[in-house]
């Protein structure tokens, strides 16, 4: 039986009753609240992707309000809202232009002033405001915010719901994730910082029709106690067409799922966090935390310089038993911020958590090959005339556990068939331009988007073999060595803002945050624990290739091995922002 806890939770230690499950409970707490007062306005505001129907019949009509107003009511149309952002969709299948919007831009002047005068009109009983952006509508007396993590929206647009504002709901998947991922979540989320102090009520809405409520100060006394101790985000898993099956095995995945490509587990963006409280577990956008205590979880010196962004993501890819990534490859910082209006570019590394025999990794160019043919052979297999000639351009090198490879904006890149990579990288996960899909069609029967225009002004040409073997091929530089312990420097390169340090340890080792949010993983070894010198917080049980954060205030701690691995020598990959 797997040892990885694909469930983590942290028990808030507050002592409350303030938190509800089920719509019946839910309405009841409201209920109680409204009958406080003679008038109240409730004003539910909402995540776009909240299934507002779910809303409307399972809250705001049992609670029987005296007038409810439908937000969408008072935006413009789904086709002038699509007109008005199409500078920022572009034509493009998966990228966009962050929209710099607020959801007022998008709202009705004169609806919206006539609804508020209606409610000015109403002095006895409940007035319910609900929808995205519900907030901007009325000043509320109450205040619920209804949220869910990005993980379910991409899940519920696999299963046909629409963008908000549009009529989408037919539409490709990877079109509705690039309006989300440019437009509505960088809206939203402007939207819900804004909000975090003044909502009354937070309503977890991941589950279909099984809501669960927290009261503001319960909420808050959570998120706090987040940054107060290590901390693990619930992973996501899903399948891609190269996907393989180690993840399945080892962690005790899904049997009857095609594969697993995918695990994104340290990547707030993404992630979300369970919350438990008494016998209630709220499950939260792990974003909520970094919005909340950016300076606690980053460090002032990270925050500085990204702002309420994580800046560091981890996750797997698993092709044992499956196919090759597409060949590809990320653009330069400079490429990013003047095409897209990104802050910064994915610049990643290959730790090899596991490889067959056969396993290689792609990267960089051979030596003297011609550029020019080899655009002409990319540009040939994207028409489909003829496969596009790896062999004859790109290098292959065979790798093994423990390797590391950085691979920097404009970099060629490939992972190959069996191995398992946990890939270390900066945040920005959607700028890949594939160059080369191996001939191949999607899971869902359509052609993967090879952006070759762009692939090619990313491309740093000079990265041959000799130049790839020199600074991308990481030595272990041996850093520091104890009684029971060895520290190396694996990575990255010196153009990459992230420093990562293996540590090798069959004792306890003293660590330090280096004034940047630690994220880590147990990539040798079944447990190791995390514990405070001075008693900080209460100690930390991890088991094989779980990945783990560590807020940048706690500032030392200890990791040992535990369990079935004390006395053995296991191992760490720790990753900090250089400041």
């Amino acid at each position: 039986m797997s040892s990885f806890n694909k469930y983590p939770e942290i028990v808030v230690s507050e002592k409350t009753e303030l938190a509800w499950e089920g719509y019946g409970d839910i309405v009841l707490e409201l209920e109680k609240e409204v009958a406080m007062n003679d008038r109240t306005v409730l004003v539910i505001d909402c995540y776009p992707g909240v299934n507002m129907e779910e809303i409307l019949v399972n809250l705001v009509q049992p609670l029987q309000p005296t007038h409810a107003l439908s937000v969408d009511e008072i935006y413009h149309s789904n086709e002038k809202v699509t007109e008005m952002i199409q500078y920022h969709l572009t034509d493009d299948r998966v990228f966009g232009i962050f929209s710099a919007h607020e959801f007022r831009d998008f709202m009705n002047v004169e609806k919206r002033e006539k609804a508020r005068k209606k409610i000015d009109s109403i002095s006895n009983g409940l007035v319910i405001v609900y929808g995205v952006g519900a907030s901007l509508v009325y000043q509320p007396d109450i205040l619920l915010y209804a949220d869910l993590p990005r993980w379910e929206i991409q899940t519920r647009f696999q299963h046909k719901m629409p963008n908000w504002k549009a009529d989408n709901e037919e539409d490709d998947f990877l079109r509705k994730i690039k309006r989300a991922y440019f437009f509505e979540w960088p809206v939203a989320d402007k939207h819900k910082k804004r909000l975090i102090e003044k909502v009354d009520y937070w309503l977890d809405t991941t589950i279909s029709l099984q809501p669960k409520m927290v009261e503001k100060t319960s909420y808050l006394a959570g998120l706090k106690q987040v940054v107060s101790q290590p901390f693990r985000l619930v992973p996501y898993f899903a399948p891609g067409v190269w996907g393989g099956e180690w993840m399945r095995e080892k962690f005790d995945l899904d049997k009857d799922e095609v594969n697993f490509a995918w695990s994104f587990n340290g990547v707030p963006a993404e992630n979300s966090i369970f919350l438990k409280y008494g016998h209630i577990k709220i499950e939260i956008p792990a974003n909520n935390v970094v919005f909340q205590h950016p300076m606690e979880l980053l460090g002032n010196k990270v925050y500085g310089r990204f702002g309420n962004e994580f800046p560091i993501r981890f996750n797997f890819l698993d092709t044992v038993e499956g196919q090759n990534l597409s060949l590809q490859v990320h653009p330069t910082t400079d490429y990013v911020q003047e095409t897209f209006g990104a802050h910064y570019t994915q610049d990643e590394s290959y730790y090899i958590l596991h490889a067959e025999d056969d396993a290689v990794v792609y990267l960089g160019l051979k030596e003297n090959m011609d550029k020019d043919e080899m655009i002409a052979d990319l540009e040939r297999a994207e028409q489909g005339i003829t496969p596009f000639n790896d062999e004859k351009f790109v290098n292959k090198f065979p790798i093994k556990k423990h390797d590391h490879y950085s691979i920097p904006g404009g970099t060629v890149h490939s992972q190959g068939r069996n191995s398992v990579v946990l890939e270390i990288s900066s945040t920005p996960n959607i700028y890949t331009f594939k160059l080369w899909d191996w001939g191949r069609v999607d899971l869902d029967g359509k052609p993967r988007p090879v952006h070759l225009k762009h692939g090619i002004n990313s491309i740093q040409w000079y990265r041959d073999t000799s130049w790839v073997k020199q600074n991308l091929f990481n030595p272990e530089e041996k850093l520091a060595e104890g009684d029971g312990w060895i520290e190396e420097r694996t990575g990255l390169h010196e153009t990459e803002f992230i420093e990562t340090r293996r540590h090798w340890f069959s004792k306890k080792v003293h660590h330090r945050t280096h004034d940047s949010v630690n994220v880590f993983n147990l990539v040798e070894g079944e447990e190791a624990i995390i514990e405070s010198p001075d008693d900080e917080f209460e100690p930390f049980i991890v088991h094989y290739a779980e990945t783990f954060i560590i807020p940048e205030c706690i500032k030392e701690y200890t990791i040992r091995p535990y369990g079935k691995s004390e006395g053995k020598t296991i191992a760490t990959i720790k990753a900090f922002v250089r400041v």
